[in-house]
């Protein structure tokens, strides 16, 4: 990304809560994508009203295909991340999102509720929603509201921790008031603060809505996937260095993430035993 581009995102993030790259994914990387998608969906519909009755989520996707470990360490996402996020920040989550025709809009939230530090605060993490199809207020773009990442949780007035807001239809309603609709083309971007709040749209057209969202977070912070078990060690081994430190092999100084007193990447090393298997057992 270059310079002034890499302010302007900076500086819209800061002031509004999230920013839009055009062009985020080239035409290989969206078709990459697509056919990944289209061989691997159809399993996971949503548990509840926050996944989605008819919303399919694929977690841990990075694992599935390196076109998605390419987007998870974007160059352009990672400066962006660097300029919010301290050294050693981690992805969170990385999956799929297919929004089927018929599904109601998700409750409104933000990413990084998990975190239960007052409002208003600096954000704890950092995500990212990718356009696999064209996003519309017809068919579920995501929507979201301007500004409330420097709310308090008194301006903010209404229960969005629990992820079943629509019942407070006073709440919803206004939150709604004060949205706007992302229409963005595939292979579009938006990142936007973790304490930005923000909801998938109804979906009213005929077809699926598709995307990617990679999430990130402040190293100190415990990730909402555990990719320690998610993701086995062999592949992990084939990963980038950056994979790496995002899936949690580093170290925030002096030793938060060691492991028995090592450096996690040690744990990737053929043949790794930890000091406890060593042993012996008594005889």
């Amino acid at each position: 990304m270059k310079a002034n581009k890499l302010t302007t995102a900076i500086g819209e993030i800061t002031t509004q809560g999230y920013t839009v790259i055009d062009d985020f994914l080239q035409p290989a990387q969206l078709k990459s994508v697509k056919a990944l998608l289209a061989r691997i969906n159809g399993q996971f519909l949503g548990r509840n009203n926050f996944e989605g009755g008819k919303t399919e989520r694929i977690y841990s996707l990075l694992a599935y295909d390196k076109v998605i470990q390419d987007i998870v360490e974007d160059a352009r996402i990672m400066a962006i991340c660097e300029a919010f996020l301290e050294d050693n920040f981690l992805l969170t989550t990385s999956q799929s999102i297919c929004i089927h025709p018929g599904e109601t809009p998700q409750p409104w939230h933000a990413d990084d509720v998990f975190y239960s530090i007052p409002r208003p605060r600096p954000m704890v993490g950092l995500s990212t929603v990718i356009a696999i199809d064209d996003f519309s207020a017809e068919n579920g773009g995501t929507e979201i509201v301007p500004g409330s990442h420097l709310w308090s949780d008194e301006k903010i007035g209404g229960d969005y921790r629990e992820g079943d807001n629509e019942r407070d239809s006073a709440f919803a309603e206004r939150m709604a008031s004060q949205s706007i609709a992302l229409e963005m083309p595939a292979g579009a971007c938006v990142v936007f603060a973790g304490n930005t709040l923000h909801r998938g749209g109804e979906n009213k057209s005929n077809g699926p809505r598709q995307a990617l969202s990679n999430q990130y977070c402040q190293p100190w912070a415990r990730t909402i996937e555990n990719f320690f078990l998610s993701v086995p060690r062999e592949l992990v081994r084939e990963m980038s260095p950056k994979l790496h430190s995002l899936l949690g092999y580093s170290v925030l100084s002096p030793f938060m993430g060691q492991v028995s007193g090592s450096h996690p990447l040690k744990t990737l090393e053929p043949g790794y035993l930890p000091p406890v298997s060593r042993l012996k057992p008594p005889c």
